[in-house]
């Protein structure tokens, strides 16, 4: 993705060394069932909430950015500034103001309106604040853990949670009931609704040639590799379909390649139309 040396948002929000009320899901077993309901976005109220240690407390510790992160946190600043002005030129055709979201980057745990959280919960988006949560270290844990390099599948990332915000501002999904709501299936219609609005965002960003040979496939390869079924399967050998709160690996990838080819929030703006 060519982002060296464009504009940088100023809605980045540094709160790395700050620390907070730390929340661990008990093991690895533990973070991989918090991956699975929170990673790229939803609604983590609730289960991080559950989660919270009672005894955490505050701290402040003095951090000492490194090179590499330095230029990680220019590039999510790079990207949420294009997602600024690509969904802005969106709201606008339709006769919205758009409201920029805020990127807040942590270290090890962080306080939102949604609960605390630690790391280990991955990117989220919290509606409450209108504002994205994440640790830079998940970029290499994006590497590492999920097979998915390079920096389309982070933009890929940022992109599905300001696709949270996109839905906040649009009251996607709330014309139904409360109780669909509360669902497994609400959720994944949610995720993959988000996955779709990312691929428009994606649009739009190659027809102002940002994008080099390989950058969507990166994008798809991250979409795939966040997919339930590949996460479960990873983690506990099986797959256990009604508990799928994200979508299956061939969902994601579709929804959001469909985002990504139709370029218009149309495609994805009913909530009914997200098919499984």
């Amino acid at each position: 993705m060519k982002w060296k040396g464009r504009r940088e948002s100023s809605n980045v929000e540094d709160r790395r060394g700050m620390g907070g009320k730390m929340v661990f899901g008990g093991g690895i077993g533990g973070v991989i069932i918090i991956l699975l309901f929170t990673l790229l976005g939803g609604n983590p109220g609730d289960l991080i909430n559950n989660m919270s240690s009672n005894d955490g407390s505050n701290t402040n510790v003095p951090y000492e950015e490194t090179a590499q992160e330095k230029e990680l946190k220019d590039f999510v600043s790079v990207v949420l500034a294009d997602t600024e002005d690509v969904w802005s030129e969106i709201f606008k055709k339709k006769g919205l103001e758009y409201e920029n979201p805020k990127l807040v980057l942590y270290s090890g745990s962080v306080q939102s309106a949604c609960g605390s959280a630690s790391s280990a919960v991955g990117p989220f988006y919290c509606p409450g604040d209108h504002k994205l949560y994440i640790d830079l270290s998940f970029y290499q844990e994006l590497k590492d853990q999920f097979q998915a390099p390079g920096d389309f599948a982070m933009a890929y990332v940022i992109a599905h949670e300001v696709g949270h915000h996109v839905q906040t501002l649009l009251h996607l999904g709330e014309q139904t009931p409360a109780a669909k709501r509360r669902t497994n299936e609400y959720s994944v219609r949610f995720e993959l609704q988000a996955d779709y609005l990312a691929g428009v965002w994606a649009h739009y960003v190659q027809g102002k040639g940002y994008l080099e040979k390989g950058d969507l496939e990166e994008a798809l390869n991250a979409a795939k590799a966040v997919g339930d079924d590949n996460i479960q399967k990873k983690s506990q050998g099986y797959v256990v379909p009604d508990s799928f709160t994200h979508g299956t690996s061939e969902q994601r990838k579709r929804w959001f390649y469909k985002g990504f080819q139709n370029g218009t929030i149309e495609g994805g703006d009913s909530f009914r139309a997200v098919n499984l």
